[in-house]
């Protein structure tokens, strides 16, 4: 068992030590273990709780029972008395008898990463959508371990694991929890309806959407504020932001669109938070263009990447036309790192969501994707419809009257076409 330590400070209420279990199943499927347990230290300042020490287990099969083994467990225990922990935090995610038993053997709070997370989210949801949504994955994940919370209602009367639905909905029984998952289904069913209005509605009317996809803490909300000054909170930390924000976009050529800030994701995000949030999430489905912001400056970017892509493939938005962006370039050349990036060309552009050179290359580079065939339409000069959904779009590169028609020569991308050539399929020249 390894252990790292890290500094402490006394005048923190809880305590944690944190704890990982690698099984030969976990080495074999190639994770970064070693990334997993960091991004916990991360999570669980986060989450406002000091961390007191770092744990590493190597086991064949995690233990039904103990889930680290009985010999491990009071090591810990040990050492909990040593430290003055209050709380032990798992980096994988524990059944409901194995907290029972922690928890009757430590004389600790037990928090797993799912309830860790969870528990950020709660705190960070601010809509009423995403208070919803993280409302009902924290009962989903707390129903079938409703028997092994008990202590963790009474210690410390609050701190992590307690927030969102709180004490209130774990002290009632499990039909009241059922009903309330039900309820809150039913209200995500109707968000995901009137998502689906609004998205056909768009489509209609012409709008494009890009969408900004990434590794929590890349930097997603940093660039759409500096694109388009988006009065949205930025801070160094894990899930910083939690609800989408959408804002309008204008393109060098004068056209706007409209680019959305999506949730940061993370390694070993928890299938209840995913599918929870999957109204959200859908919104990276229905994009026309996806940004994918990397933090450049990560010694675990590769490993970021592999894990973004992977949630964009179990969403279904892995064929989505695309744009790498490499952000953070001034703490690459800070770090020395710079030549270990791809060259900006094409998919991949280094920047700085800082340096405004970097910010127009991006517009024009949006720009760009978006563009595609040229193709001319012959539209009745009357029609002003058909003409403002010409401009919308794409680019019009040229316009000619002759006589009762307008002839509009416009940059129309493949989304584009396939969105309103119903419309304006029948006035190809």
């Amino acid at each position: 068992m390894s252990e790292k330590t890290f500094d402490t400070n006394p005048d923190m209420i809880e305590k944690a030590i944190l704890i990982s279990l690698v099984t030969s199943k976990d080495k074999r499927k190639g994770g970064d273990p070693e990334m997993s347990l960091q991004e916990l230290v991360q999570l669980t300042e986060t989450a406002g709780v000091e961390v007191l020490t770092t744990l590493t287990q190597n086991k064949e099969t995690a233990d039904s029972k103990w889930f680290i083994g009985k010999g491990k467990v009071q090591e810990v225990k040990a050492l909990a008395d040593e430290l003055g922990a209050t709380t032990a935090i798992f980096d994988q995610e524990l059944s409901g008898a194995q907290v029972r038993n922690l928890e009757e053997s430590l004389d600790l709070k037990i928090v797993d990463r799912t309830q860790l997370i969870l528990d950020i989210f709660a705190g960070r949801a601010k809509t009423r959508e995403g208070i919803i949504q993280v409302e009902l994955a924290q009962l989903s994940y707390l129903l079938p371990r409703l028997s092994g919370q008990s202590k963790n209602l009474s210690r410390l009367g609050g701190g992590i694991g307690t927030r969102g639905p709180g004490e209130t909905k774990l002290e009632t029984d499990r039909r009241h929890i059922r009903d309330r998952i039900f309820d809150l289904k039913t209200v995500l069913e109707e968000v995901v309806r009137h998502r689906k209005l609004h998205r056909e509605r768009r489509k209609k009317s012409g709008v494009i959407q890009v969408a900004l996809v990434g590794y929590t803490n890349a930097g997603k909300s940093t660039l759409l504020k500096q694109l388009t000054d988006a009065d949205v909170y930025i801070e160094n930390q894990l899930f910083a932001t939690l609800d989408p924000t959408s804002r309008t976009l204008e393109l060098p050529n004068g056209r706007e669109v409209v680019i959305t800030d999506t949730v940061g994701f993370i390694q070993n995000l928890p299938h209840d938070l995913v599918a929870a949030f999957r109204a959200t999430l859908e919104e990276v489905c229905e994009a026309d263009l996806v940004l994918h912001v990397i933090d450049s400056s990560s010694p675990k970017r590769d490993e970021q990447i592999a894990v973004v892509n992977k949630i964009l493939g179990d969403l279904g938005a892995a064929d989505k036309p695309f744009v790498m962006v490499y952000n953070k370039k001034d703490l690459s050349i800070k770090n020395g790192n710079l030549a270990d990036l791809p060259i900006t060309s094409g998919d991949n552009l280094v920047i700085s969501a800082y340096e405004d050179g970097d910010l127009e290359l991006l517009r024009q580079t949006i720009q760009d994707k978006l563009s595609g065939d040229l193709l001319t339409f012959n539209v009745p000069a009357d029609r002003g419809d058909l003409i403002a959904l010409a401009y919308r779009s794409g680019e019009v590169v040229n316009q000619e009257v002759n006589e009762e028609t307008l002839r509009l020569t416009v940059h129309v991308s493949k989304q584009d076409y396939e969105q309103h050539g119903y419309r304006l399929k029948q006035y190809i020249e």
